[in-house]
């Protein structure tokens, strides 16, 4: 299985565990039934979600899509206490909206979020996760089959780019000048990616290759980033801008690298979750509320104007 573009644990007693995990179920399931025989009485009565009636039937009777997220991407996806909080949340709310249905956000690994919505953990991935040919048809990254492909429903719009620290003393400005230096960056990801090639670059150029640390999360990126021990970190274009208007520690240079949009994923046998989906986005698309959603967090130059399937290339 590819490695997904774009891109913890804590000990807790197995007992204890279990029985709340057991509990938490539970309760989830009951309120869960309520509400879809709640949206399913008002969708009779011609009431309710406008779209309800697109999703597929498992869907609607239980009320929840249950959404695969590496929730530490910030502002894309993070953690804030309990929840899972941000962009992505945002919109996948908005759309359940208008498809009267919630959209539950489980956290995991990014790398392992397609094969774990593939075995059944999750009925849609939504993670920043760029949407590129190899994701759809299964590659690796040698163009070799690798795994079952899958379906984007394209989002917003975003490239890569270069976090330094503030002044950006070590004066790196592109990839073309990380030759030789040691650079952090999420593993798995398009900016991972991005320095793969350029360290190849740099070997047949006859230069010393870019030292990459790739690591979990991005948040460890930045803060191998802090300390000085790399001179830059190269990251989607909105967690970078965040990263440097959130304090006095960053700032962005150069230009945005590969621009290529965001997709929610989908397992291909799955279309009709991914159709209804793609209606319900397109329906906050044309009435507003996509956009304030990307106003609120200052990304609206990664707006799309249409929610395409599988237009990444």
């Amino acid at each position: 299985m590819t490695a997904p573009i774009r891109r913890r644990p804590l000990a807790v007693a197995p007992v204890a565990l279990a029985v709340t995990g057991a509990l938490l179920v539970t309760l989830t399931g009951c309120g869960d039934q309520t509400d879809a025989a709640q949206a399913r009485r008002a969708q009779d009565r011609g009431e309710g979600p406008p779209l309800a009636d697109k999703l597929p039937q498992k869907i609607r009777d239980q009320g929840v899509v249950k959404v695969g997220s590496d929730a530490a991407y910030r502002p894309m996806e993070y953690q804030d206490g309990a929840d899972i909080v941000g962009v992505d949340p945002e919109i996948a709310q908005a759309v359940g909206k208008k498809l009267g249905v919630r959209f539950q956000f489980q956290n995991g690994t990014f790398d392992g979020l397609i094969t774990a919505m593939q075995t059944g953990r999750f009925d849609m991935a939504m993670s920043s996760m760029s949407d590129t040919k190899e994701r759809q048809q299964g590659l690796d990254d040698n163009g070799k089959k690798a795994g079952k492909g899958v379906d984007f429903v394209d989002y917003l719009s975003s490239g890569s780019s270069i976090l330094v620290r503030k002044g950006n003393p070590d004066k790196v400005d592109s990839v073309e000048e990380m030759c030789g230096k040691k650079v952090a960056t999420q593993r798995g990801t398009v900016s991972h990616d991005i320095l793969k090639d350029r360290t190849k670059q740099c070997e047949k150029d006859g230069k010393k290759p870019v030292t990459v640390e790739a690591y979990e999360t991005d948040d460890q990126a930045r803060i191998r980033l802090k300390t000085g021990a790399v001179v830059a970190d190269v990251a989607d274009f909105p967690v970078a801008a965040h990263a440097a208007a959130s304090g006095n520690e960053f700032e962005v240079v150069g230009e945005q690298m590969e621009s290529a949009p965001y997709g929610m994923a989908f397992a291909k046998d799955n279309s009709e979750l991914r159709d209804a989906v793609r209606a319900g986005l397109q329906a906050i698309i044309e009435d507003g509320t996509y956009a304030k959603i990307l106003k609120k967090w200052g990304i609206e130059d990664g707006a799309v104007s249409e929610a395409k399937i599988n237009g990444g290339s």
